[in-house]
C-alpha cells in the first residue's frame, strides 16, 4: 500500500504553467499513477495516467498537447506539468495509485489509493 501527497498547487494567471508533485511511500514502481480533477459541483474527471515503469501514458482529451505525466521512480514521485492553463483548469487535483497490471485505467473508480488534493486556480 502506498500513501500519496500532493503539491505544487497555486493561483496562476491564464497561458501559465505550474508543475504538481505526488510524493509517495511504498513500492512505487509497482503503481501505475494517475491523475484527476475535481471542479466545484462536478464529477471528479479523468487528467493523465502513467505505467509503473514509465513507458505508457494516457491522457484526457482536454489536456492532451498541454499537460504531461511523468514519474521518477528513484524519488518516489510523479509529475503534471501543466502549460498553457485555462480557466476550465480550475480544481482541486488529485494523485492516485493502481497496482500496475499492464491497463491504463481512466475511470476513477478502480483507483483506491488517493491523496489529499491540491487546489489549482486560472481565474478567468
Amino acid at each position: 500500500q502506498v500513501q500519496l501527497v500532493e503539491s505544487g498547487g497555486d493561483l496562476v494567471q491564464a497561458g501559465g504553467s505550474l508543475r504538481l508533485s505526488c510524493a509517495a511511500s511504498g513500492s512505487f514502481s509497482a503503481y501505475a499513477m494517475a491523475w484527476f480533477r475535481q471542479a466545484s459541483q462536478k464529477e471528479r474527471e479523468f487528467v493523465a495516467v502513467v505505467s509503473g515503469a514509465g513507458g505508457a501514458t494516457r491522457y484526457a482529451d482536454s489536456v492532451k498537447g498541454r499537460f504531461t505525466i511523468s514519474r521518477d521512480n528513484a524519488k518516489n514521485t510523479v509529475y503534471l506539468q501543466m502549460n498553457t492553463l485555462k480557466p476550465e483548469d480550475t480544481a482541486v487535483y488529485y494523485c492516485a495509485a493502481l497496482p500496475w497490471t499492464g491497463t491504463l485505467y481512466t475511470n476513477y473508480r478502480y483507483y483506491r489509493t488517493w491523496g489529499q488534493g491540491t487546489q489549482v486556480t486560472v481565474p478567468s
